[in-house]
């Protein structure tokens, strides 16, 4: 009896001991970066090996998350945003968190539980010097892309796996009123929009400043900050320029949460990775490693973002965040008038 007491303790000690050692699993879309001596001094200080993975664009993330619900890949998720949340809550892959991040104020709020990381804008992103050496007078309305001057120019992302994407088609139908709003899609679909799979195809694969066909691209407000800051000679201008049209611009808000179902052993330190990314130094690094805009309220502006990516007078969300149902109906309906 004795030994059997003694084996059993055994046994749950070893538990114990491999599941301090598993790692905590954070599933980020693939544009999640920070600096590599705050992830190490977040291992050192919380005790655990981070292990990220990257799942593409935030909508094929959500869609992993969905997927695999019986059996979780991640503790943690981030960059969900407010165009996917509601499609996450009714898929009930998040449990809430009440600590203290997700108690404090944010510069944008995000669901019950979904703590708030940084914000952006979704827009019209331009390559200048393709439309100066062509002569070709910038858009000034979404109702010029549809005119033969701006064929085969634009290129977007699928709402149904990109969180841009997503976020572009709910600016058209807020800026433009539903039934606008698709009537343009059906004039895009005839002028020759191209629909590419997430943002870093559309960005690094279409857009002419990668060498692409398609001279505007929806990208987001800091993006000509981080053509500055990636350049390989020294630049006092953006090669592009921001788009700010009505009915195109989107505020973007992405947050982190637990993952239901997630190791138990490991929740306080995916807690601890929660408070983590809402840290000083988190959110002022962000800003030119994930090129957003802190969430942290009084967290200073990066210089960059300062001089090269004005935030927009005005944007173009739905006044209230829509249902999972309509925010199928709506790509239903997207789908059918664009690649159908």
């Amino acid at each position: 009896m004795q030994r059997r007491c003694l084996l059993a303790a055994a046994l749950i000690a070893s538990a114990g001991l491999a599941a301090a050692q598993a790692p905590l699993r954070v599933i980020a879309h693939d544009s999640f970066e920070l600096p590599a001596p705050l992830l190490a001094q977040f291992e050192r200080e919380a005790g655990v090996k981070l292990q990220l993975i990257k799942g593409g664009d935030a909508g094929e993330v959500l869609n992993r998350l969905i997927l695999t619900r019986a059996r979780p890949i991640a503790d943690v998720a981030f960059g969900i945003d407010n165009a996917l949340l509601p499609r996450a809550e009714q898929a009930g892959v998040f449990d809430a968190y009440d600590g203290p991040a997700a108690k404090r104020p944010a510069a944008a709020p995000l669901g019950a539980g979904v703590v708030p990381v940084d914000l952006g804008y979704v827009a019209l992103n331009v390559d200048k010097a393709w439309f100066a050496g062509k002569g070709l007078a910038l858009p000034a309305s979404l109702d010029d892309l549809t005119k033969p001057a701006y064929k085969n120019l634009l290129v977007v992302q699928h709402p149904g796996t990109s969180s841009p994407g997503q976020a572009f088609l709910q600016a058209t139908i807020a800026g433009l009123g539903e039934a606008q709003a698709f009537e343009w899609w059906a004039k895009m679909r005839a002028n020759g929009v191209k629909v590419a799979k997430g943002w870093s195809e559309a960005y690094y694969t279409d857009f002419t400043r990668n060498g692409g066909t398609r001279p505007i691209v929806v990208s987001y407000a800091s993006s000509p900050a981080a053509e500055v800051f990636f350049s390989k000679t020294p630049l006092t201008e953006s090669p592009t320029a921001n788009l700010f049209l009505r009915g195109s611009v989107y505020r973007q808000v992405e947050g982190v949460a637990l993952v239901k179902g997630g190791n138990p052993a490991l929740r306080p330190a995916a807690g601890r990775f929660i408070e983590f990314l809402r840290s000083a130094p988190v959110q002022q690094a962000l800003q030119t490693s994930m090129w957003m805009y802190p969430a942290e309220p009084g967290t200073p502006r990066a210089e960059l973002l300062r001089r090269h990516a004005a935030e927009p007078a005005r944007f173009d969300n739905p006044p209230t965040e829509p249902a999972g149902d309509t925010l199928r109906a709506w790509q239903d309906r997207w789908v059918r008038t664009v690649l159908r």
